[in-house]
């Protein structure tokens, strides 16, 4: 609860213009997210330096709704520049880390349509919602993800937590259902990745059987116990 308010203290902080910067980074082009706006966030107030996205292409002057930002834990960091010319050079520098990261995210997420369509006939959504119904490993990087309702799956690309001055955030692909989830590397085949995960996902599927079966079985004897008592 304590982290769910705090975020959204955070969201509603980006509707308040009092004491605070955002600077806007359109990314186009993207194959399935087609685009989205990364927005750099900045409070003198809170002390804050935040990195959020919402999806599809916002000029500036655009007013965007607390639900459509997603908190991406890929911080812009200057505090090492010595003036405001080596401000602007390490913006460029992270910034373009973070746009190469976003599209090569989004390409990878692609191939992974492929796969998952065969194994679903073709019944794979896109959702550019910002909350999914399952939980993740990881924190997301896009608000992009490939949905198959029928085996309730999210495959969606997520990131580490660092900021932007160490370089292009470490990524990978997180497969996930309501109760199973594991990342996988953004260089695997995604093939042999959704075979691998639904494979898992079946053992983990049996295993929960068998340990509900046992519950019930224990249930049952101890109910016999105190019938006979």
């Amino acid at each position: 609860m304590r982290d769910h308010e705090s975020e959204e203290l955070l969201r509603r902080a980006l509707l308040d213009d009092t004491s605070s910067v955002a600077v806007s980074l359109r990314v186009g082009g993207l194959p399935l997210s087609e685009a989205v706006t990364v927005i750099f966030h900045g409070r003198r107030d809170l002390g804050t330096l935040q990195t959020y996205i919402a999806y599809g292409s916002m000029g500036a002057g655009s007013r965007v709704a607390a639900g459509e930002l997603m908190r991406v834990p890929c911080d812009l960091d200057l505090a090492d520049a010595e003036d405001r010319d080596e401000a602007e050079r390490l913006y460029a520098e992270q910034a373009t880390a973070l746009r190469d990261a976003l599209v090569g995210a989004d390409t990878v997420l692609d191939v992974w349509r492929e796969p998952l369509d065969a194994l679903n006939q073709g019944n794979v959504t896109i959702d550019h919602s910002v909350e999914l119904s399952v939980r993740l490993p990881a924190p997301r990087l896009l608000p992009t993800a490939l949905v198959a309702p029928d085996r309730k799956l999210v495959v969606t690309p997520v990131c580490r937590a660092r900021t932007l001055a160490e370089g292009r955030p470490p990524m990978g692909i997180a497969c996930a259902q309501p109760d199973l989830s594991r990342v996988y590397a953004l260089a695997d085949d995604p093939d042999r990745c959704v075979h691998d995960f639904l494979e898992l996902a079946s053992h983990h599927a049996r295993g929960l059987a068998e340990r509900l079966e046992h519950q019930e079985a224990s249930v049952e004897r101890f109910l016999e116990l105190s019938d006979g008592g």
